[in-house]
Protein backbone atom coordinates (compact mmCIF):
# COMPACT_ATOMS: atom_id res chain seq x y z
CA UNK A 1 0.00 0.00 0.00
CA UNK A 2 1.17 3.20 -1.02
CA UNK A 3 2.12 5.83 1.71
CA UNK A 4 1.34 9.26 1.69
CA UNK A 5 4.68 10.15 0.96
CA UNK A 6 4.66 8.09 -2.49
CA UNK A 7 1.40 10.49 -3.39
CA UNK A 8 3.47 13.58 -2.49
CA UNK A 9 6.71 12.29 -4.27
CA UNK A 10 4.20 11.67 -7.57
CA UNK A 11 3.12 15.38 -6.81
CA UNK A 12 6.32 16.61 -7.39
CA UNK A 13 7.86 15.06 -9.99
CA UNK A 14 4.65 15.34 -12.30
CA UNK A 15 5.12 18.16 -14.71
CA UNK A 16 2.12 20.37 -15.60
CA UNK A 17 2.26 18.96 -19.53
CA UNK A 18 2.18 15.33 -18.36
CA UNK A 19 -1.81 16.23 -16.74
CA UNK A 20 -4.77 14.46 -19.43
CA UNK A 21 -6.57 17.12 -20.98
CA UNK A 22 -3.65 20.03 -20.45
CA UNK A 23 -2.34 20.89 -24.10
CA UNK A 24 0.05 23.53 -25.12
CA UNK A 25 -2.79 26.24 -25.35
CA UNK A 26 -3.64 25.41 -21.45
CA UNK A 27 -0.03 25.54 -20.76
CA UNK A 28 -0.23 29.01 -21.77
CA UNK A 29 -3.01 29.76 -19.60
CA UNK A 30 -1.42 28.84 -16.87
CA UNK A 31 1.81 30.75 -17.18
CA UNK A 32 -0.14 33.92 -18.00
CA UNK A 33 -1.89 32.62 -14.38
CA UNK A 34 1.63 31.99 -12.81
CA UNK A 35 0.99 28.71 -12.23
CA UNK A 36 4.13 26.59 -12.78
CA UNK A 37 3.94 23.37 -10.69
CA UNK A 38 1.91 20.48 -9.98
CA UNK A 39 1.75 21.43 -6.56
CA UNK A 40 0.70 25.10 -6.97
CA UNK A 41 -2.40 23.80 -9.15
CA UNK A 42 -3.30 21.54 -6.89
CA UNK A 43 -3.50 24.73 -4.27
CA UNK A 44 -5.75 26.80 -6.91
CA UNK A 45 -9.11 27.20 -7.43
CA UNK A 46 -10.80 26.25 -11.17
CA UNK A 47 -13.55 29.19 -11.14
CA UNK A 48 -10.96 31.66 -9.51
CA UNK A 49 -8.45 30.30 -12.48
CA UNK A 50 -10.80 30.96 -15.41
CA UNK A 51 -11.96 34.60 -13.71
CA UNK A 52 -8.31 35.70 -13.39
CA UNK A 53 -7.67 34.33 -17.39
CA UNK A 54 -10.91 36.27 -18.61
CA UNK A 55 -9.05 39.08 -16.38
CA UNK A 56 -6.03 38.87 -18.01
CA UNK A 57 -7.04 38.31 -21.19
CA UNK A 58 -9.52 40.81 -21.33
CA UNK A 59 -12.30 38.70 -22.82
CA UNK A 60 -14.86 36.51 -22.22
CA UNK A 61 -12.79 32.70 -22.23
CA UNK A 62 -14.66 29.84 -23.39
CA UNK A 63 -16.56 28.32 -20.39
CA UNK A 64 -14.57 24.91 -21.83
CA UNK A 65 -11.47 26.64 -20.13
CA UNK A 66 -12.82 26.21 -16.69
CA UNK A 67 -13.93 22.77 -16.97
CA UNK A 68 -10.10 22.08 -18.35
CA UNK A 69 -9.06 23.96 -15.65
CA UNK A 70 -11.33 21.38 -13.64
CA UNK A 71 -9.74 18.15 -14.53
CA UNK A 72 -6.03 19.62 -13.98
CA UNK A 73 -6.94 21.15 -10.61
CA UNK A 74 -8.61 17.58 -9.48
CA UNK A 75 -5.36 15.28 -11.26
CA UNK A 76 -3.37 18.02 -9.16
CA UNK A 77 -4.95 16.88 -6.08
CA UNK A 78 -5.41 13.23 -6.47
CA UNK A 79 -3.20 11.47 -8.81
CA UNK A 80 -5.17 8.19 -8.78
CA UNK A 81 -7.86 10.17 -9.66
CA UNK A 82 -10.00 7.58 -12.05
CA UNK A 83 -9.55 8.18 -16.04
CA UNK A 84 -12.79 9.05 -16.78
CA UNK A 85 -12.81 12.36 -14.04
CA UNK A 86 -9.15 13.23 -15.97
CA UNK A 87 -10.56 14.40 -19.01
CA UNK A 88 -12.26 18.18 -19.10
CA UNK A 89 -15.65 16.58 -20.96
CA UNK A 90 -16.49 14.76 -17.27
CA UNK A 91 -16.26 18.14 -15.85
CA UNK A 92 -18.75 19.85 -18.61
CA UNK A 93 -21.13 17.04 -17.96
CA UNK A 94 -21.16 18.06 -14.52
CA UNK A 95 -21.59 21.81 -15.16
CA UNK A 96 -24.27 21.44 -17.32
CA UNK A 97 -25.90 19.46 -14.88
CA UNK A 98 -25.50 21.43 -12.32
CA UNK A 99 -27.02 24.04 -14.51
CA UNK A 100 -29.65 22.46 -15.45
CA UNK A 101 -30.88 21.72 -12.25
CA UNK A 102 -31.13 25.23 -11.13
Amino acid sequence: MPTSTTISSQKETQRLEDLISVGPAMLRDFELLRIRSVRQLAQSSPRRMYRQLCEITGEQQDICCLDVFQAAVAQARNPRLPAEKCVWWYWSRKRKARRAKA
